[in-house]
């Protein structure tokens, strides 16, 4: 039995390929620094029932951060969030009788760039009012 040799290119393929010189690899910035150039962020988000608590405590957190000569890009509002309830005013009746209640949180965002530990010290050592909720990640 003859074995039959094929091959994988073929003359249309060949004249229709492009050269693939003209293709850069695609590396993300952050890994072409250094150990000693990297920059790290610290993320912080607020949220709040009241938006005249939650302007004071950033006014707070900005005044640390510049205190500290630190780069605070922010502060950045994103949306309210608002959750509606609807109860009905009496228990047997008037079924078309209702009240509507709402609650709306309202937040912010700062980015810290290149944090050092006493401004995470002090941060972290800072009294803010009730009602305001602080979420800090480390980028």
């Amino acid at each position: 039995m003859p074995t039959i040799k094929t091959t994988t290119e073929s003359h249309e393929s060949a004249s229709t390929a492009k050269p693939a010189a003209n293709k850069s690899p695609r590396v993300k910035k952050a890994a072409t620094k250094g150990a000693e150039g990297e920059v790290s962020q610290l993320r912080i988000r607020i949220r709040a029932y009241e938006s005249k608590i939650l302007d004071s405590s950033l006014k707070q957190i900005m005044d640390t951060a510049a205190r500290y000569d630190v780069v605070v890009h922010g502060p950045v509002p994103l949306p309210t969030e608002i959750k509606k309830y609807t109860v009905n005013r009496s228990s047997f009746i008037d079924k078309n009788s209702r009240e509507q209640f709402e609650m709306r949180v309202h937040k912010r965002l700062i980015d810290i760039i290149n944090p050092n530990p006493k401004v995470i010290e002090a941060l972290r050592n800072m009294s803010l009012p009730s009602g305001v909720n602080i979420d800090v990640k480390m980028m």
